[in-house]
């Protein structure tokens, strides 16, 4: 009895202490990693003994889940949003980045039909040209939001395996990866689904560096906006006289509904302004109308364009979208020679 009693002390005792090293960040015990292991063995032939040294060594990160949680504020009026995104040193930093690499930003714009502009503002709104590009172990983010981010466990879980089939191609550990808190990566801060999809070798060296190869990140850059649609010499965004009370009775502001270019021509709407260089699309061609709100408390309207819609598969928020071609704006004309007085 004596005995018995002191084996199930010691049983308790082992269990207790087996229970203490299972620390609660860690993934290599849990049944649904199984499942995901059993996956990637299955379908990409990945070795499981492999897997499983991998696994655990992946630690959960709970700031990752309170960013993914935190409060969703108040939506920022424009004129508040655009200087956080466009202002500081961007201007500066992005016309030495144009200046310093202009072959390989006409190299790109041939390509994909991209003005250099655009794919210099999208970097320079994403990461300040490098300057913000994370500091998150990227398989531990995409690991924690993978399984303990249940809303949206299946495109974590999407991206994860797309981290790990890009550590294979590359030969590189999926421990060297380092980015932003919900997995994108590099300059463009590329998720790794893009990467493998959109991240093109422009330096021709034989890999893809989106941290330190300038030409590899601006022609992904371009590859990612030509592979959405991007409509080569079509513009952006067009600003427009104020719409009449017919139009904005049926105006949500925001990036739906779209009607033809037509139809909003034949309701009155007027463009007030166009580079020469830009073309119209057919008078069939969806176009959007969006506002933007001044510090004096007035709207500034604008039709929007299949470009437009294409910079939004980045982030896709009118603002952002705006914040892009505002930006891409000043650049291009920082970098245009003023024109002499007859």
């Amino acid at each position: 009895m004596l005995g018995s009693s002191w084996q199930r002390v010691v049983a308790v005792g082992v269990f207790a202490l087996f229970a203490a090293t299972l620390r609660a960040d860690d993934f290599s015990a849990r049944p649904e990693v199984a499942a995901f292991k059993a996956e990637l063995v299955r379908e990409h032939g990945f070795d499981a003994a492999a897997l499983d040294a991998l696994f655990a060594r992946v630690r959960r990160n709970d700031r990752v889940l309170a960013l993914m949680e935190a409060p969703i504020k108040a939506p920022v009026p424009w004129y508040v949003y655009w200087p956080r995104h466009i202002g500081g040193d961007r201007l500066a930093r992005g016309t030495a980045f144009m200046r310093q690499n202009r072959e390989v930003f006409d190299r790109a714009e041939a390509a994909y039909g991209v003005p250099a502009s655009v794919i210099a503002a999208i970097i320079g709104v994403e990461t300040v040209y490098g300057r913000m590009t994370g500091d998150f172990r990227v398989v531990d983010s995409l690991a924690t939001l993978a399984f303990d981010y249940p809303r949206r466990e299946a495109y974590f879980r999407e991206q994860l395996k797309e981290l790990l089939l890009l550590a294979r191609e590359q030969q590189k550990s999926p421990f060297d990866y380092v980015g932003s808190f919900a997995g994108a990566m590099g300059w463009p801060q590329f998720m790794p689904g893009s990467w493998r999809r959109w991240a093109v070798d422009f330096d021709g060296d034989g890999r893809i560096d989106l941290w330190r190869s300038a030409p590899d990140i601006i022609g992904s850059v371009a590859s990612f906006l030509g592979g959405h649609g991007w409509q080569r010499g079509e513009p952006v965004m067009l600003p427009v006289a104020k719409p009449s009370a017919a139009v904005l009775a049926t105006f949500d502001g925001g990036l739906a509904p779209r009607k033809t270019l037509k139809e909003y021509l034949a309701e009155g709407i007027r463009i007030t302004a166009r580079d020469a260089d830009v073309t119209l699309p057919a008078d069939d061609a969806q176009v959007g109308l969006i506002s933007l709100d001044r510090a004096d408390g007035s709207d500034e309207y604008w039709l929007a364009f299949e470009n437009f819609y294409v910079i939004t598969r980045y982030n896709r928020s009118r603002m952002y979208a705006s914040s892009v071609w505002s930006l891409a704006y000043a650049l291009r004309a920082a970098l245009t020679p003023a024109k002499r007085a007859p």
